[in-house]
């Protein structure tokens, strides 16, 4: 743990948020659906970008039954920056796999801008990540025997982006992330710094209108930890939408809401009242050069 953020939870410098996010036993009766007039309509300025209620997730091994998530609700609205924070072993990347559809909850529902995602296979689940979602690993997970550019044009190439179109993007990325001059780089031959640098640009070529950070400072030295924090808050003042899972408070302090997350229960929900002002819409979010 790299210590506990300013103010501590729910101190000085933060307000705390009810009712967007709760969590509820799994065991406890399902709340009343709302009324059809009560829901905002897929993709109109009231309807949040990202919205669970009720995921539960059980993990099944040779011992006792992991309770990873325990029935949490959870809304984000487009532009958030939403940190979940939490010992090893809460659940954190479990939820934050059950957002990002990696995993299927064994109850509960998730929303897409207005979207129920109930009957989705894992075929549009895949549509999904490469159009909508962008999703950050610890260890990088970058293609080993691929190239720093093909590793960055790949996902743009099977969103049925052309190759130049791919190139184009990737070049703005890899310019904009400090990368210029390693496109040709095989991933073993980079830091873990410039690998994390180049899955954000993976994460981040087809302009999708979520990201999930899983622990992306996680195997990163302090160096790197700063450079990751800048590049997501930069990100975020020009309107991307971030949810990330993380034990550093370093990382935590940068955004403008902080959830702790223990035994797979939202404990607490607070927003942090020095959020930086931000820009809205994604087409600034590749403006990264001060």
């Amino acid at each position: 743990m790299a210590g506990t953020l300013p103010g501590g939870t729910g101190g000085a410098g933060m307000k705390r948020v009810t009712p967007r996010a709760t969590s509820r036993s799994a065991t406890s009766p399902t709340a009343p659906s709302p009324r059809a007039e009560d829901t905002p309509s897929p993709g109109s300025e009231d309807t949040p970008l990202l919205r669970a209620e009720g995921l539960v997730k059980t993990h099944y091994g040779e011992g006792a039954p992991a309770h990873a998530v325990r029935g949490v609700d959870l809304s984000v609205r487009q532009g958030e920056f939403v940190a979940v924070t939490g010992p090893s072993g809460a659940g954190k990347s479990t939820l934050l796999h059950l957002l990002g559809g990696l995993q299927r909850p064994d109850s509960g529902s998730l929303w897409l801008d207005g979207e129920c995602t109930d009957a989705y296979s894992e075929a549009r689940w895949a549509v999904e990540r490469r159009r909508r979602i962008g999703i950050v690993f610890q260890f990088f997970n970058l293609v080993s025997n691929l190239s720093v550019a093909d590793n960055v044009e790949l996902p743009a190439l099977l969103a049925g982006l052309s190759p130049r179109q791919a190139r184009a993007e990737r070049e703005l990325l890899l310019d904009e992330l400090g990368l210029a001059g390693k496109e040709r780089s095989m991933p073993g031959e980079l830091s873990g710094g410039e690998q994390q640098r180049v899955a954000l640009a993976r994460a981040l070529v087809n302009h999708p209108q979520l990201l999930l950070a899983d622990e992306p400072a996680g195997s990163l030295d302090s160096k790197g930890t700063r450079e990751v924090t800048r590049l997501l808050s930069r990100f975020h003042q020009r309107g991307q939408t971030i949810v990330l899972v993380t034990h550093d408070a370093r990382l935590a302090s940068a955004a403008d809401r902080v959830i702790s997350f223990f035994d797979g229960r939202i404990a607490d929900d607070a927003v942090l009242d020095t959020a930086p002002a931000r820009g809205t819409g994604i087409s600034g979010v590749l403006e990264l050069r001060d």
